[in-house]
């Protein structure tokens, strides 16, 4: 809604932020929130609460400390669980089960079914139920069943386990991702959520070694090192769903760490950033069907499917690559360690990088080439050392551009549910499409699997037109709200100018961002 000059209350209430920080940059210290709206003060959230006394920065470092090495521990042993099928295939675990290659691909491939199906009804659970609660309650449920894998004797056990293991996994990256976005703004998330996927790299880091430790327990009690490797790792995450409850935190307006003033100013914030259901929203099956209706969360499918294909494939068979460049199975594992460790330094400097300076999509863009470019030398090579100086592109490019990327589609959602399905939906239909990451490195295509990085080129081809397909459509959308093309009408405002009517009639300012979110005239989409 663009802003009347008529009369400064108007004005002040058609803004494109309904709050903002009063002395944001130039002092870190006592800030004091202003809103604006139809009339001073009403939209300002427990205007009974001073918050004269809290320091901004000492409260966004404390959620640091609160919220994100817990998660990324958590994350780190989710992707750890979902992906060490990877390790022990190297220590015969196709063998001792009896099953052919194909079988395994299957096995693979079943994950990431119920991964899917379920993301979008988890987060909804989520949003509705206390976090602490149901994220552990998944952790429980996977660590269960990956201690289980271990102690499998055939086929159907296998497959029966990693079904369970995908149900139980699906809720928590898309539930963690949105429940971040629900604590920091726009420009401070994205470096969250890259020190949190870059819990995925430090996985793939770990598990070279963890597997490589544990292969060495080979025999004992009658079990090989492929089923010590599901074992160990399983109970260690039952033992850290047991802490979970305690340490997990709910939501901003109901944390127990935070005092009254600290949560009043997280919810300030953050509706002064345009997240207007910051302060609580109840459920309405409107806002499911928004997500489903919305053109944006259909083309974040696409970009986000162009990376998570690509990322799947790379995890599950980084040890079988570098294997079949004339490794054996512990070196194997242990030269994929410096790999994952130069990929989290680049998914951490690039979400620091897309904060401070912004620009996602570009950046999701330059990603996109880095990995494309790995795939396209290991295409062409056949020498191993420079196949695997390749591997290290595209590590560097695919990794960081999925944090960036689930960051970019976040900011560009409001209202607490929308946001909520809409990140389901995205990341589910990437891991669906991680079906296709199980299958594209076949047995007979060894050793330099060429069939396998063509078709993981050709996703990455398909988030690169994505991503310069978002950058366009929001350009030109932001630039009609800036003409005002999608303004509203606001009684007692603008009732004359009824060729706005089909951006629909509201009460008051207040109402429309409620009613429409990210779709309100003042919401503007970033780049």
């Amino acid at each position: 809604m663009s802003p009347s000059n008529s009369d400064p209350e108007k004005g002040a209430a058609s803004s494109s932020s309904s709050a903002r920080l009063s002395g944001e940059k130039a002092r870190a210290s006592h800030i004091e929130v202003k809103y604006s709206s139809e009339k001073p003060g009403a939209e300002v959230y427990n205007p009974h609460v001073d918050v004269s006394g809290v320091d901004e920065r000492k409260l966004v470092r404390k959620l640091d400390w609160y919220l994100v090495p817990w998660l990324s521990f958590l994350y780190l042993l989710c992707f750890l669980d979902r992906t060490s099928i990877g390790n022990a295939k190297l220590y015969g675990m196709e063998q001792d089960l009896h099953i052919s290659d194909h079988q395994y691909l299957v096995a693979l491939t079943l994950f990431f079914i119920p991964y899917a199906l379920f993301e979008v009804p988890s987060n909804v659970i989520l949003k509705r139920i206390r976090p602490s609660l149901w994220i552990s309650f998944l952790m429980l449920g996977w660590g269960i069943m990956m201690t289980v894998q271990g102690l499998v004797h055939n086929y159907g056990g296998l497959i029966g386990m990693r079904w369970m293991l995908g149900t139980f996994e699906a809720g928590f990256y898309p539930g963690v991702n949105y429940y971040l976005s629900c604590w920091y703004k726009r420009s401070e998330f994205g470096l969250r959520a890259a020190i949190f996927f870059s819990a995925a790299t430090a996985a793939g880091a770990f598990g070279g070694l963890l597997a490589a430790a544990i292969s060495n327990m080979d025999g004992i009690g009658g079990k090989p090192a492929w089923a010590w490797i599901f074992i160990l790792e399983g109970l260690v995450t039952v033992v850290a769903a047991a802490f979970s409850p305690w340490i997990i935190q709910d939501f901003p307006d109901n944390a127990k760490f935070l005092s009254e003033a600290e949560r009043t100013v997280v919810v300030r914030r953050l509706q002064g950033d345009d997240q207007f259901s910051a302060a609580g929203e109840k459920f309405n099956l409107r806002h499911i069907l928004r997500s489903v209706t919305d053109w944006k969360t259909w083309l974040c499918m696409l970009m986000y499917m162009g990376t998570d294909v690509p990322l799947y494939a790379f995890a599950l068979f980084l040890p079988s690559i570098i294997n079949q460049l004339g490794y054996t199975a512990t070196p194997a594992n242990l030269l994929s360690v410096p790999v994952y460790v130069l990929a989290c330094i680049c998914t951490c400097a690039v979400g620091f990088v897309a904060d401070r300076y912004g620009g996602r999509g570009y950046l999701n863009i330059a990603c996109l080439l880095v990995g494309g470019a790995g795939y396209i030398i290991l295409i062409a090579s056949r020498n191993a050392g420079v196949s695997y100086f390749a591997v290290y592109l595209a590590a560097c490019g695919i990794y960081p551009s999925i944090s960036n990327l689930v960051a970019w589609v976040s900011n560009n959602l409001e209202g607490s549910y929308k946001r909520s399905v809409s990140l389901a939906m995205v990341i589910g239909f990437g891991n669906l499409n991680g079906a296709v990451s199980s299958n594209v490195y076949r047995a007979q295509d060894e050793p330099w699997y060429t069939l396998g990085h063509g078709i993981i080129l050709m996703y990455i081809g398909i988030g690169l037109i994505c991503s310069a397909t978002y950058i366009v459509v929001l350009k030109r959308e932001n630039a009609k709200r800036d003409r005002g093309e999608r303004d509203e009408i606001i009684k007692g405002m603008n009732d004359d100018q009824l060729h706005l009517s089909k951006n629909g009639t509201f009460a008051s300012v207040a109402d429309a961002k409620r009613e429409k979110g990210d779709e309100w005239s003042g919401y503007r989409y970033t780049l």
